[in-house]
C-alpha cells in the first residue's frame, strides 16, 4: 500500500491506522503548502486534490476520503481489532468519524487554518478564524459531555474513530495551543502513549 500524505494534515490519522495494522506500506509526500495537491502528478492519483489517498496493495486502485480509507483498513485487517464486528458498533464508528472529518475538521479547523476558503474578503478572515475557534470549543464540549467510552471514544474500545479524534485534538493542543476538555485531554495523552502514534509522529517530523 502507498499512503499519500502531508505532514500533520488529517492524513496523520490514516498513517496511525497503518502503523497499528503493521503491514508493509510506503509514504508518498504531498506538500500541501507548496500546492503539490494541484499538480498533475497528484491529480492523476486523486483529482479531488486533497489527502489522504491510499493506493491499495492489490494494484493501482486508489481509495480516497478519510472515513472510507479507515473503514477499508479496519475491515480488511480484522486481526488488528480496530474495527468492530457488531453492526451497531460499526455504525457508531462511522457516525463518529463522519462528525470528526465532516464537521469538526472543516468548520473548526479549516476556518482557522485557511480562512480564505470561507471569505474572499481579507478583512473578513479574522471573523472566520474566530468562528473556527468557537466551533472547536463547541464541538469538543459536545464530545466531552457525551463521552461514552472507557478511555477511548466509543464503548467497544480502541478503533479507527480514535485515530480520527486524535488528529483534531493534536491540532487544537499543539498547533492552535488551546486546552482540551478533560476527557479529550486524557484521550490525547493516551493516544500519545501508543507506539503506533509515536512512530507516525516521528516519521512525519512532528513533536509528541
Amino acid at each position: 500500500m502507498k499512503l499519500y500524505y502531508s505532514p500533520g494534515a488529517c492524513s496523520l490519522g490514516i498513517h496511525i491506522i497503518l502503523e497499528e495494522i503493521g503491514k508493509p506500506y510506503e509514504l508518498s509526500l504531498v506538500a500541501l503548502k507548496d500546492g503539490a495537491q494541484y499538480k498533475p502528478d497528484y491529480t492523476a492519483v486523486n483529482p479531488k486534490s486533497k489527502v489522504p489517498a491510499l493506493e491499495l496493495e492489490e494494484g493501482k486502485r486508489v481509495l480516497t476520503e478519510w472515513p472510507a480509507i479507515a473503514a477499508w483498513l479496519g475491515m480488511t485487517n480484522p486481526e488488528a481489532k480496530i474495527w468492530p464486528t457488531d453492526p451497531e458498533a460499526q455504525a457508531r464508528t462511522m457516525e463518529a468519524m463522519d462528525f470528526i472529518t465532516g464537521t469538526i475538521h472543516p468548520q473548526a479547523f479549516t476556518r482557522q487554518f485557511r480562512p480564505g476558503n470561507y471569505s474572499t474578503r481579507e478583512e473578513d478572515h479574522p471573523k472566520a478564524v474566530e468562528q473556527g475557534r468557537a466551533n472547536a470549543e463547541k464541538y469538543f464540549a459536545i464530545l466531552d459531555r457525551h463521552w461514552d467510552g472507557d478511555g477511548w471514544l466509543l464503548p467497544h474500545g480502541y478503533s479507527t474513530a480514535d485515530a480520527a479524534l486524535f488528529f483534531v485534538e493534536y491540532w487544537h493542543a499543539r498547533r492552535v495551543g488551546q486546552p482540551l476538555p478533560p476527557k479529550l485531554d486524557e484521550h490525547l495523552n493516551k493516544m500519545l502513549a501508543r507506539p503506533a502514534v509515536r512512530r507516525a509522529l516521528e516519521q512525519e517530523g512532528l513533536p509528541a
